[in-house]
């Protein structure tokens, strides 16, 4: 059947209509979104709908994952590297809070994903059914939207808005729960992508006076300071960010979200700023003149003690989100709008400038950090393996090319501090929130998204296990993710404030672990373990060049610790180096 419609008493449409069920709705919105990958793991009040996804198999691909909660972060990973929305689905009840973590952890680092949850029939709702549980109240502070679906004919109009509320803007997670007599009941079916919603307004316009404000500080300034986030890679902006440092010759550091938006190696790239990050950006925030924030939310992590965080600096603030603005810091100007828009109608306002002296001033205390911290961590003279060696080692054998997926940890700050990135989206890991289990399935999302890339998931001995079931999901798969397990018997963060701060009480941060490598090769995987440096380069080598998955572990020193390091709450001057 065709209907006919006038859309806003202007454009006439015409689109065909077919009758057919709620569950098989769903699988054909996905489609239309262009969801080639899903994650999830079916259960009673979402059969329905994997019943229609076994119909479209050659059109839309389910990975079965071990746990739910390695669904929403494999579908994290495939979004980070690709840009586009990850899916991932699952029943009511327990299989909807498993989501639970990986939605708050989407939320917080603005990754853009929808989730699909199964719900007992309309007429139960409130009863206490059988796997019954409010997932649209308990999700709603951790979603960006989420709607409750009780009749088949809602199905296309909500999911339509999801993907677009998903994606726009400043992105994040979405939730959908549908009921299971709405996936049985028939309707005629029309769908139309979401292009807008009245009321939303997902990208502020550029304030063009706002512009003129921040380029005049900038011109101005005799030591400025860019600090930059993932912002720059959601909007896709990196081409216009490197455009504008490089002609005001501003020294910039990034947060572990940021990383990767420009090159590792780039001359005006000076590290990471926060809690391990780089001793001259640190130091330097407190002595800049203006400080240029850009698509970053001024995280505790990054600023320490905000009494004494940049207060000698203009800070000018680039961001999407208006809630982001004067939240944590004052701002003296914000420009609010998309990061790629607003760099690219700075660029034209600024001088050419080099800043030489202020950036030799980065030089030198670069040179104090690699003699107390650097040199140490990626050439020992200790016996033991340290972390930031096996770094070095991929970095040499990837020559920088690898996607990089962290748990968090220890192993996540050294990766975040010794990676080589020269691609963007290159850093995929869990930065708000912290989860423990992040790494493993994201990777395996990261690999599916980019196959031709090569992947590797980092994690330690105790984060690796949240989520090692999802072995399971490689096995099945073939996805060739390279996973690398930094084993140092630890909960190694947790122990090092121990030691710092708790007169080396370790309690309950020693872990007996399992044999690793008879884990892996129980899941059929090539599998191989590090203890000696010597045996560190074949052993990567031989990683990279297998065109399968492949498990390799390293044990590092036991009590290794990640310097430079401030501590929580401290000011960014406080910054410690042992």
């Amino acid at each position: 059947m065709k209907e006919t419609q006038i859309v806003q008493g202007q454009v006439e449409k015409t689109s065909t209509t077919e009758r057919i069920s709620g569950s098989e709705a769903i699988v054909k919105c996905l489609i239309e979104e262009g969801v080639d990958l899903l994650y999830g793991y079916p259960g009673g009040a979402i059969m329905p709908v994997y019943d229609d996804l076994y119909k479209y198999q050659d059109k839309i691909h389910h990975v079965l994952c071990r746990h739910e909660q390695g669904a929403t972060h494999s579908a994290q990973g495939y979004a980070r590297i690709s840009g586009k929305v990850g899916v991932a689905m699952a029943t009511s009840g327990p299989g909807a809070t498993n989501l639970i973590t990986g939605i708050a952890d989407a939320q917080i680092d603005s990754t853009p994903m929808v989730c699909i949850t199964g719900q007992v029939p309309s007429h139960l709702l409130g009863s206490d059914a059988f796997q019954e549980t409010d997932i649209v109240g308990i999700s709603t502070p951790i979603t960006k939207w989420n709607h409750q679906i009780t009749k088949a004919s809602e199905i296309p109009e909500v999911i339509a808005k999801a993907f677009y509320i998903a994606k726009s803007g400043r992105p994040g997670p979405v939730l959908v729960d549908i009921t299971k007599d709405a996936q049985f009941e028939e309707f005629d079916f029309r769908y139309e992508k979401c292009s807008g919603i009245r009321s939303y307004k997902p990208v502020p316009e550029t304030d063009k006076e706002a512009l003129k404000v921040a380029a005049d500080f900038i011109n101005n300034a005799k030591k400025p300071l860019v600090v930059w986030g993932q912002g720059v890679i959601l909007g896709e902006a990196e081409e216009e960010f490197k455009a504008v440092i490089e002609k005001a010759g501003i020294p910039s550091a990034w947060t572990i979200l940021g990383a990767s938006a420009i090159p590792t190696s780039h001359p005006l790239n000076v590290g990471m700023v926060g809690m391990h990050g780089n001793y001259a950006p640190n130091i330097l925030t407190n002595e800049c003149d203006v400080l240029i924030a850009i698509g970053m939310r001024f995280d505790d992590r990054v600023t320490g003690s905000l009494n004494t965080y940049a207060k000698q600096a203009k800070i000018i603030h680039f961001e999407i989100d208006p809630a982001e603005v004067d939240k944590n810091v004052k701002t003296d100007v914000a420009v609010l709008g998309d990061a790629k828009d607003s760099l690219k109608q700075l660029l034209p306002l600024l001088n050419p400038n080099s800043h030489i002296g202020w950036r030799q001033r980065f030089k030198d205390l670069y040179k104090i950090e690699f003699e107390k911290v650097i040199k140490a961590d990626l050439h020992p003279t200790k016996d033991g393996l340290t972390m930031g060696e096996v770094l070095k080692e991929i970095n040499v054998q990837t020559k920088g090319e690898a996607a990089i997926v962290t748990d968090v940890g220890q192993h996540q700050m050294i990766a975040c501090r010794y990676a080589e990135f020269n691609e963007s989206k290159s850093n995929i890991t869990s930065g708000g929130l912290g989860t423990m289990g992040f790494g493993l399935p994201a990777a395996i999302g990261a690999k599916m998204a980019a196959p031709d890339r090569e992947v590797i998931s980092i994690s330690g001995d105790g984060g690796y296990q949240m989520t090692i079931q999802e072995l399971g999901t490689i096995f099945q798969t073939k996805a060739a993710v390279k996973v690398v397990v930094l084993n140092n018997d630890f909960l190694g963060m947790v122990r090092q404030w121990q030691q710092l701060f708790f007169d080396k009480r370790y309690a309950s941060t020693e872990m007996v672990n399992p044999d690793f490598v008879a884990i892996a090769k129980g899941y059929h995987l090539n599998a191989k373990r590090v203890t000696k440096r010597e045996e560190l380069a074949s052993a990567v080598e031989e990683m990279i060049a297998s065109k399968e998955p492949y498990f390799l572990e390293v044990c590092v020193e036991k009590e290794d610790n990640v310097f430079p390091m401030i501590p929580s709450g401290a000011s960014v001057s406080d910054i410690r180096l042992e």
